[in-house]
């Protein structure tokens, strides 16, 4: 596929199904170049046999959520100042009625059990802030006094000043009267003009305070609300959660898990019976042991949290995993070797297997004895699968325009490493007998993966003309919690060994992979370990350094994540930081190296990539930068579509002046 084909890669959300099976939806999402962003509607699809519908139209539509008997569907559509409210429609389809009117948009939503109220969440800004009064500008705005540790996160900016609270309003009728605009009258002296009415409710606040709030469900008798505060430390960062309802009536909050369980929680879920299941992991005694956590299932009984899943086997703490009741039991998503399978775990702790093979499952709804799940494969960016009698059958064909633009399956290879540790990944060619120049691709976190779904960045460099060669090292998700805490205080070392005997062992498999001629790329923790690499291996013809996390020291002052993720990684002293530090390294570089980079990544914020570029080209190393405005750190996942091909073009153009293709 050549750049220009991300917009052939359709992702399918979270999916709902009908109380009684009868049909389910979902929503897409995709780049477009010419809206420059990511677009995408709400879809049904009547099970078992019926063809996927749009049922929406707007141009970004998101995250359905069916009412308790089926009858409406409730989503995020952006109103007309460009803010994601909630609005409902007909389950059948028609005109969507919008709910809510929050200043800065919705975050969150859920259903009431009766389907007659909406909670959602919705950030409230200071006075003053973020436009709330008209012709203020936000330059001219009042200056923000900070007291806590943190301030600020990654694609989204301060956070102290806005935090997200807990609101219900009446669920609106879908075929009432409309609103309509007032028509222009004279009138009487000392009379206003009536306003033009946007919603047929008015929201009703029900936490206030500084902390924010993450999760959003309804207990099972409708009464409360599940969420989870998020408290700016003062002196110190804690990962524990708390878990609270709040009373929908408007009567106050009771505490529901303490701090005191030692949990970093990562979704909430209540089934039909009233009882409380969490995603989550214990932090330790200092509250910010995060690395390979072992997120899992927990019940919340009585006596405490009870774990129900191993933490050394089962890892639930895939980035949008979420739990699906169904009858006792637990739907949950599971990470292992590059895929995402569906597990189901009963209250006793057993699992077994709902959908394995080569998929990596995105979320998931159940009804009866049927399972819809939205899932990523080889071939596709994205697909709706029905599971019924233990049989999968795939819904949707949205992979068929990124199969048809011309893509390669990677194939699966691993290597023995040294001290024969084997080391897990793919090698991605193009057709014919080669030699092909290599390029060797490291993934961020470091605690993440890369998996078998349809990735762009593998496929525009093998159409390009490269082998790429990528796997998950030591310090990666999906192999054991031993396995990811590894390289705890011990960063470029064991993943080091790792990429390097994977690229080795990938160059002695296959006769067609040139290795005279290689480079290197990574983003994120990716741009760590390749500009570690560089300063400890000449063997690369170039490298490409993206979004990296390049100086420990100056990580703890400006990153969002900087007050615990350099202490846990590369400890604490200034001779743990120095001793795994790029920049301290840095002068042993003498691979051309191309720094990428955005303007607006509070994670690895700029100023990682400028003073790394900076001493690359004092010390006369051939560097060049590229800086993209208004991204963030997820400019290759969820940036501007006309950002991301341009950032393509330019990696290919360094390439093919430094890496060419004969």
């Amino acid at each position: 596929m050549r750049a220009e084909d991300i917009e052939k890669l359709v992702s399918v959300g979270r999916p709902d199904i009908a109380p009684d099976g009868s049909f389910a939806v979902f929503a897409t999402s995709r780049p477009d170049l010419v809206a420059n962003r990511g677009v995408g509607q709400v879809w049904r699809v009547d099970l078992p046999d019926g063809a996927p519908r749009r049922l929406t139209r707007g141009v970004a539509d998101a995250a359905p959520r069916l009412s308790p008997d089926g009858s409406r569907i409730g989503f995020l559509r952006l109103d007309a100042k460009g803010k994601p409210q909630v609005h409902v429609v007909a389950a059948a389809g028609g005109e969507p009625v919008q709910a809510t009117d929050a200043v800065l948009g919705v975050e969150h939503f859920a259903w009431s059990p009766d389907g007659t109220t909406l909670g959602f969440l919705a950030r409230v800004p200071d006075k003053g802030r973020y436009g709330s009064v008209e012709g203020l500008d936000a330059a001219a705005e009042a200056p923000r006094h900070i007291t806590g540790i943190r301030w600020h996160a990654n694609g989204l900016g301060y956070v102290a000043d806005r935090p997200a609270h807990v609101f219900v309003i009446a669920a609106p009728s879908v075929d009432g009267e409309p609103f309509y605009e007032p028509a222009a009258a004279v009138l009487p002296e000392d009379s206003k003009a009536p306003a033009k009415t946007i919603v047929a409710a008015e929201a009703r606040q029900l936490t206030t305070g500084d902390a924010s709030h993450g999760g959003l469900v309804f207990t099972a008798d409708g009464r409360e609300l599940l969420t989870v505060p998020d408290a700016i430390e003062s002196d110190r960062r804690d990962l524990r959660s708390r878990l609270v309802a709040v009373a929908t009536d408007g009567s106050g909050v009771r505490e529901v898990l303490a701090v005191d369980a030692g949990l970093s929680l990562y979704g909430v879920e209540t089934a039909g019976d009233g009882a409380i299941a969490v995603l989550g992991h214990e932090v330790g005694d200092e509250g910010i042991d995060f690395i390979a956590p072992g997120v899992g299932l927990w019940l919340l009984e009585e006596g405490g949290p009870r774990r129900l899943t191993d933490a050394e086997t089962i890892d639930l703490g895939e980035v949008g995993s979420h739990i699906e009741p169904v009858d006792d039991d637990f739907l949950v998503q599971h990470r292992t070797r590059g895929r995402v399978t569906l597990l189901r775990v009963t209250r006793a702790g057993e699992v077994s297997e709902v959908l394995g093979g080569d998929v990596e499952v995105g979320g998931q709804a159940a009804a009866g004895e049927r399972v819809v799940a939205a899932v990523a494969r080889p071939d596709s960016h994205g697909e709706l699968v029905l599971i019924e009698s233990g049989e999968a059958r795939t819904l949707t064909a949205f992979g068929a325009g990124a199969a048809a633009s011309g893509i390669v399956v990677p194939r699966e290879l691993t290597v023995t490493g040294r001290e024969g540790y084997p080391v897990h990944g793919w090698v991605a060619t193009p057709e014919g007998d080669g030699p092909f120049p290599v390029i060797l691709q490291i993934h961020g976190g470091p605690y993440a993966s890369y998996g078998i779904h349809l990735f762009d960045e593998t496929q525009v460099l093998v159409d390009a003309g490269y082998a790429v060669v990528y796997c998950n090292p030591r310090g990666s998700a999906g192999y054991g919690r031993a396995h990811g805490r590894s390289i705890r205080q011990q960063m470029g070392t064991l993943d080091f060994d790792d990429v390097i005997d994977f690229l080795e062992g990938a160059l002695a498999d296959d006769s067609r992979l040139d290795g005279g001629r290689v480079g290197i790329m990574g983003g994120s923790y990716g741009g760590y370990l390749t500009a570690w690499v560089i300063a400890h291996d000449q063997r690369f013809a170039g490298a490409i350094v993206e979004r990296g996390f390049l100086d420990p020291a100056t990580f703890q002052g400006t990153s969002d994540i900087g007050t615990f993720f350099g202490d846990e990684y590369v400890g604490p002293s200034g001779d743990d930081i120095a001793r795994q530090s790029p920049m301290a390294v840095v002068g042993d570089v003498t691979t051309p190296t191309f720094v990428i980079h955005s303007e607006l990544d509070f994670r690895c914020p700029l100023e990682q990539a400028t003073r790394y570029y900076s001493a690359l080209k004092r010390q006369g190393t051939d560097a060049e930068m590229l800086v993209f405005p208004g991204e963030n750190h997820e400019l290759t996942r969820s940036g501007q579509p006309r950002h991301r091909v341009q950032r393509f073009e330019a990696v290919l153009d360094w390439w093919q002046r430094h890496l060419p293709v004969s």
